[in-house]
């Protein structure tokens, strides 16, 4: 007869839970009952693009690429983004269910009231549900698996005081500028951010580029005055901000870019067995950390701000990261501004930061980026289930010690957890369900019938101690519970799997030529695979192989890399050469500013309708220049040009258009697109070449580009034409820098 389990939580861990519970062992071992409190499945993720009413905005970026968020055996679609918007997450994870779910009991807009052991010996559970408008109902189960997620409830630290006249919201509840400033007075102010890990840098990234498109798109603003907001971020201390897309070789002037993950991920970089590096983090260990997160963005960051630096007296500290692809280069510019310290109150639309107690006036809206919490996550768990769990509601990173990294405690043998687990979590969280069901199948974590390797790693396991040191430790890392791909080496291990080889295909890294070797989810399959799981699998090992390969041969991604790298100002020197008597020489000395903002649809109207039905417009510049041409004949005058800068992600093109006569903040029509050119083997320090041409009637450009990168940021970068044609014969070589 089936053992029955109730999963409460029906986001990626539930529904990764139920998928092994019903298919890593043999059919009917299970009876599985999924409830979520939700209408819908995908827990944080949205549905739709129009699916708002979740703790994630629909279009919200992922900061992993599709590579690490996904399961083993389901394949991303081909055309969805490296990087994956959240609904399509959700998408993904509608897919997930279909094909792996359908004979659980799926009880969605049914939410878990109360959950209680009976009595010990026979180690059952009673589950109290409220169906949304019924009465509530009583079930009895064997088995009880907690997948209701760390990011179940957001959290917002108490403050002395606070002003009530003050928008006050988390970060996850962030959707626009309209709704955050909507009963202002609207004359202007500061934005604060109070955070300083993930979703701190994230949030003031965001917002930031909201205030960029209100400034400086075109007709009329949706937010009046947005020139007179900026955002002022309070972090405790600085973090490394990595792009989305990073190098794997990033000391070259020509740096190939790849999805950040795939660089991190690299297996090849680290010396196998693999050993945590997470957790406790020794000032040894900080250092070395410190110096690889150095490498990889190519800077302290000091140039940005000194309040962004990550200096000698900080890298001794654990380090933090954070993903942005625009964070830096606004705080660059003036439109973050960033505090040292923790927001202690607000009165008076005046915050308090401690301890400097520096004041900050004129504060327009608060949004508070401090995380979650998972205590309301187990609110239905009982007083002595959460004794026996040791729970800390105050350690936001360690609020339970759980035996096996995180996955049951051996007192309460018939409970189990999954999706515990801060950092990427979905291989984490099909490895935790993989561990779990075979547990459970072989009678529990004290049973002798359990295979060989898991006795082996529970006797040896020291989680629950190790959580409970970590609570005071004053070098617990950023995310304690243990590095990712150890985490998923000690899984495997455990469960007795082989990690595949990489593909054939994947592309090895001078000098030493090794081969690259990912770690996806993917590399971890089942040991035993359906035909079509097969398939999925080979699938979506190709897919990070291919995306990998042409990384690495050809220039993929380096027109996102500089399209991101080129926001801000930049000083301008250049010079005009005529051969003609009647257009003169002269030199032009200046500053160029690429303004972020949302795409727009002039001249691309049939394409961006594309972009736009599924959710994603992107973003371009409204590149403005102004400074001074001095001519060789003497002749001193102002000048000003305007273009529009665009990126295609679909198609990795960069594409720089005029501007209208009457309009000068739109787009008017193509002036060409950017071709890279693979460099040669040798790095002779030009950095990326490019080329472009354009014939204006009877007039040709002919385009040159060369962009230097300091690893993932351009240091510098020069754009020549020559223009032929029967009245002009010229050649114009300008150079950028900060």
């Amino acid at each position: 007869m089936p053992k029955t389990v109730c999963i409460v939580g029906a986001g990626p861990s539930g529904l990764v839970a139920a998928k092994s519970l019903l298919h890593d062992v043999p059919s009917g071992t299970f009876d599985v009952t999924i409830f979520d409190s939700q209408p819908r499945l995908g827990g944080l993720w949205p549905s739709s693009k129009d699916d708002s009413a979740g703790l994630i905005h629909p279009l919200m970026v992922a900061n992993q690429s599709k590579h690490t968020v996904q399961f083993s055996d389901l394949a991303w679609e081909d055309s969805v983004p490296e990087f994956p918007r959240a609904w399509q997450i959700g998408c993904y994870l509608g897919r997930y269910s279909q094909t792996y779910c359908r004979d659980a009991k799926l009880r969605l807009g049914t939410r878990v009231e109360k959950a209680e052991p009976l009595s010990s010996a026979d180690r059952q559970w009673r589950v109290r549900v409220l169906p949304d408008g019924g009465d509530a109902q009583e079930y009895t189960f064997n088995y009880l698996l907690v997948a209701s997620g760390v990011f179940s409830k957001s959290f917002c630290p108490p403050l002395a005081s606070t002003d009530q006249t003050t928008p006050i919201l988390h970060s996850s509840q962030y959707r626009d500028l309209s709704s955050l400033l909507g009963n202002s007075n609207n004359d202007g102010g500061k934005i604060l951010v109070a955070g300083g890990q993930m979703s701190g840098v994230e949030i003031a990234g965001t917002i930031a580029a909201h205030l960029s498109s209100a400034r400086h798109a075109p007709g009329s603003s949706l937010l009046p005055n947005a020139d007179k907001y900026h955002v002022h971020h309070i972090t405790p201390r600085p973090a490394w901000v990595f792009p989305l897309f990073t190098s794997p070789k990033p000391t070259s002037s020509s740096p190939p870019f790849l999805p950040v993950d795939l660089v991190s991920y690299n297996l090849a970089n680290r010396t196998e067995p693999l050993t945590n590096t997470q957790g406790h983090i020794s000032e040894d260990a900080a250092k070395a950390l410190h110096g690889l997160f150095r490498t990889a963005v190519g800077t302290t960051q000091s140039a940005f701000s000194p309040a962004v630096a990550v200096t000698d007296d900080e890298t001794s500290k654990p380090p933090y990261l954070a993903m942005s692809d625009n964070y830096l280069e606004f705080v660059r510019s003036g439109v973050i501004s960033v505090s040292r310290g923790k927001l202690e109150s607000i009165s008076d639309r005046v915050a308090t930061i401690s301890p400097s107690k520096e004041k900050v006036a004129d504060i327009a809206a608060v949004i508070f980026a401090t995380g979650f919490e998972s205590v309301a996550a187990v609110s239905y768990l009982s007083p002595p289930v959460l004794e026996t769990l040791s729970m800390c509601s105050s350690d936001l990173n360690n609020t339970f010690a759980l035996a096996f990294h995180g996955t049951h405690h051996p007192s309460l043998p018939t409970l189990g957890f999954v999706g515990f687990y801060r950092s990427p979590y979905w291989g984490v969280a099909e490895m935790q369900a993989r561990f779990i069901t075979a547990m459970w199948a072989a009678g529990g974590p004290s049973s002798s019938s359990l295979p060989r390797p898991m006795r082996t790693a529970l006797e040896g396991d020291s989680s629950i101690e190790r959580t409970i040191g970590l609570r005071s430790d004053p070098r617990a890392s950023q995310f304690p519970m243990g590095d990712y791909a150890w985490l998923m080496q000690e899984f495997s291990t455990a469960l007795g799997l082989e990690r595949s080889p990489p593909p054939e295909k994947m592309p090895q890294l001078p000098p030493a030529g090794k081969q690259m070797n990912v770690l996806t989810p993917a590399r971890y399959p089942a040991r035993s695979l359906s035909e079509a799981q097969r398939a999925e699998v080979s699938k979506s090992l190709e897919q990070t192989a291919d995306v990998a390969l042409a990384g690495l041969s050809s220039p993929k991604f380096v027109s996102r890399a500089v399209f991101r790298s080129l926001l801000g100002e930049w000083k301008l020197e250049r010079d005009l050469i005529s051969q003609l008597p009647s257009h003169p020489s002269g030199h032009f000395s200046g500053r160029a500013n690429f303004l972020l903002r949302e795409g727009t649809r002039d001249g691309r109207e049939s394409q961006f309708d594309r972009l736009e039905a599924d959710g994603d417009a992107g973003m371009e510049y409204l590149y403005v220049e102004e400074g001074d041409f001095k001519a060789s004949n003497g002749l001193t005058f102002r000048a000003m040009r305007r273009y529009v800068w665009r990126y295609n992600d679909a198609t990795d093109r960069l594409s720089v258009w005029f501007v209208k006569t009457d309009d000068q903040k739109r787009a008017d029509y193509l002036f060409h697109e950017v071709d890279f050119a693979l460099p040669g083997n040798e790095d002779d320090g030009k950095g990326w070449r490019a080329t472009a041409g354009h014939l204006c009637i009877d007039d040709f450009y002919d385009v040159n580009y060369e962009f230097r990168f300091g690893a993932v940021n351009l240091n510098d970068w020069r754009l020549a034409y020559t223009v032929k044609g029967p009245k002009k014969d010229y050649t114009i070589s300008g150079f950028y820098t900060r």
